[in-house]
C-alpha cells in the first residue's frame, strides 16, 4: 500500500503559503482595461460597420451586373380551327399598274362574281407556352445622379471617421476612469502605511506610560488617554484596510480581472522626500489647446456631415442620366410542335431625368439643410467655449493641487520636528502627556493631508490631460 502522506502534506504547505499579488503599473493596468472593456470591443465593432458601409457605398461608382431568367411550365395549350375560306382574286390594270377585282359580272344577289377564287383549306392551330424560357444578364451604369453618389460617399467616408472618434471618446473616458481607480489603490495603501506607523508609535507610548503607572510615575488617567487614543488608531488602521481591499475590487473591475485577484500597484507618492516635485510637474504638461479632443473633432465632422447632406438634398433636385444594356435570349413558344422562338437580342437604352416644377420643394429642402450646418457650426462654437472653461479650470485645480502638495509636505516635515521637540521634552519630563500625543495626531493628520493632496494632483492631471485632449 501506497503512502499517501507525502502528497498531502505538499498540498497543505502549498495551501498555506499566499499567493503573490500580481504588480501593475499604470501603464499595464491601461492596457488590460483597454483590452477588456466591452465599450471599446463595441466601438471597435461600429468602426468594422462603418468600414463595410463605406465600401457599399463606394460600389456605387461602378456598373451594377443582373443577371435574370424565367421559366414557364403549363399545362395548357390554345387550339383553333378556321373553316376552309374561298378568297377573290385581283390583277393588274395595264393602265394604271394597280391591282382590280378579277371579276367576271355579277350574280343574281347584286355580288360580284370573280373569274378565280383563291382556295384555302380548313386548318387546325395547337399554340403551346410550356417550357418556355427566357435568360439574360443586364448591366446598369449611372453617368450623372446630381452629385447624389459623390456625397452619399463622402457621407459614409465621414461617418468612418466618426466612429473613430467615438472609439477615441469612449478610450479616454476608460482611461481617465483606470487613473482614478490606480491612484486610489495607491493613495488608500499610502494611508494604511501613515495609520499604522502612527498606530504603532500610539502603542509604543502606551507601553512607556503602561510602565510608568507600574513604577507609580504615571497616574491610570494617563494610561487610559493613550488607550482611546490606541482605540482609534486601530479603528483608523481597520478602515485603511478596508478601503484597500475596496480599491484593488474597484481597480479589478475596471482591469478585467476577477473581484477577489489579488493585486498591487507598483507607484508610490513622493511624500516629503522630494519637495521639487510638484513644481516642477506642471511646464512639463502640454499647453491648453481643447482642439485635440474628441469632442471638438466629432462636432467638426458633424458639420462637415451636414455639408454633404446639402448636396445629397440638392441632388434630388438636378437631371440625371444614366445608361442600361442587356441582352436576353428567347426559347419556347411552339405551335402544332414546331418551335417559334429560339433567339437572343441586344439592347441599350438611354434615361435622362430632369425636374421642372416642384413648386419650390426643392429650394425649400436645401435651405433646411444649409440652416442644419449652421445649426452644427454654431454649436461647435458653443462647445468649443465651454471646452476652453473646462481646461483653464483643470488648469487652475492642478496648479491649487501642486500648491496643496507643497504647502503639506511644509506642514508634514513642520509636524515631524514638532514631534521630535515634544517627545523630547516629554521624555525629559517637559512635555505633558496630553500635548505629545495632541503632536503625534497632527503629524499623524499632516502626513494624512499629504497623502490626500498628492493623490489629488494625480487626478487633477489626469482631469487636465483629458480636457486638452493629451490623455492617451
Amino acid at each position: 500500500m501506497k503512502n499517501n502522506k507525502v502528497p498531502v502534506l505538499l498540498f497543505v504547505l502549498f495551501q498555506a503559503v499566499p499567493a503573490m499579488a500580481q504588480t501593475l503599473d499604470l501603464e499595464q493596468c491601461r492596457e488590460m482595461a483597454l483590452e477588456s472593456n466591452k465599450q471599446i470591443t463595441i466601438s471597435h465593432r461600429q468602426a468594422e460597420q462603418a468600414g463595410y458601409t463605406l465600401k457599399s457605398y463606394k460600389a456605387n461608382f461602378l456598373p451594377k451586373f443582373t443577371g435574370e431568367g424565367m421559366y414557364l411550365f403549363s399545362g395548357g395549350e390554345l387550339k383553333e380551327n378556321t373553316p376552309e375560306l374561298f378568297l377573290p382574286t385581283y390583277v393588274p390594270d395595264p393602265a394604271t399598274g394597280r391591282l382590280t377585282p378579277n371579276v367576271a359580272g355579277v350574280g343574281a344577289d347584286g355580288n360580284p362574281v370573280f373569274k378565280q377564287y383563291g382556295y384555302v383549306p380548313p386548318l387546325s392551330f395547337e399554340l403551346s407556352l410550356n417550357n418556355t424560357f427566357l435568360a439574360g444578364v443586364s448591366v446598369e451604369q449611372p453617368l450623372y445622379m446630381g452629385g447624389k453618389i459623390t456625397a452619399a460617399y463622402k457621407m459614409a467616408c465621414i461617418g468612418k471617421d466618426i466612429s473613430r472618434v467615438n472609439m477615441a471618446f469612449t478610450r479616454t473616458d476608460i482611461l481617465v476612469r483606470t487613473d482614478e481607480a490606480y491612484w486610489q489603490v495607491v493613495k488608500v495603501k499610502e494611508l494604511l502605511a501613515a495609520t499604522g506607523k502612527y498606530r504603532d508609535a500610539v502603542a509604543g507610548l502606551l507601553q512607556n506610560v503602561s510602565d510608568a503607572c507600574a513604577a507609580g510615575m504615571k497616574s491610570k488617567n494617563d494610561f487610559l488617554k493613550v488607550q482611546v487614543k490606541l482605540n482609534e488608531a486601530e479603528l483608523m488602521v481597520r478602515k485603511a484596510q478596508n478601503g484597500v481591499r475596496l480599491a484593488k475590487m474597484n481597480l479589478c473591475h475596471y482591469i478585467g480581472l476577477p473581484l477577489q485577484t489579488d493585486v498591487d500597484v507598483s507607484a508610490r507618492f513622493a511624500g516629503a522626500d522630494s519637495a521639487a516635485y510638484g513644481s516642477a510637474m506642471v511646464p512639463a504638461l502640454p499647453a491648453a489647446d481643447v482642439t485635440a479632443r474628441p469632442e471638438y473633432e466629432l462636432l467638426s465632422r458633424q458639420i462637415e456631415y451636414k455639408h454633404q447632406q446639402t448636396k445629397l438634398v440638392r441632388s434630388d433636385f438636378l437631371p440625371n442620366l444614366g445608361v442600361s444594356a442587356a441582352y436576353m435570349y428567347t426559347e419556347g413558344l411552339r405551335l402544332n410542335d414546331e418551335k417559334l422562338l429560339s433567339s437572343g437580342s441586344f439592347s441599350a437604352l438611354f434615361s435622362l431625368k430632369v425636374p421642372l416644377f416642384h413648386w419650390g420643394e426643392g429650394v425649400n429642402k436645401v435651405r433646411a439643410a444649409k440652416a442644419e450646418k449652421t445649426i452644427a457650426l454654431l454649436q461647435r462654437e458653443d462647445a468649443l467655449e465651454k471646452m476652453e472653461l473646462e481646461a483653464m479650470q483643470a488648469l487652475n485645480a492642478l496648479d491649487e493641487a501642486v500648491l496643496e502638495v507643497n504647502l503639506t509636505r511644509r506642514s508634514l516635515a513642520q509636524a515631524e520636528e514638532n514631534l521630535k521637540v515634544s517627545r523630547d521634552h516629554y521624555e525629559a519630563g517637559m512635555e505633558t502627556l496630553t500635548g505629545y500625543m495632541e503632536a503625534q495626531a497632527a503629524w499623524q493628520k499632516a502626513w494624512a493631508d499629504l497623502i490626500e493632496a498628492e493623490a489629488g494632483m494625480r487626478f487633477s492631471e489626469t482631469y487636465y490631460l483629458k480636457a486638452i485632449g493629451q490623455l492617451k
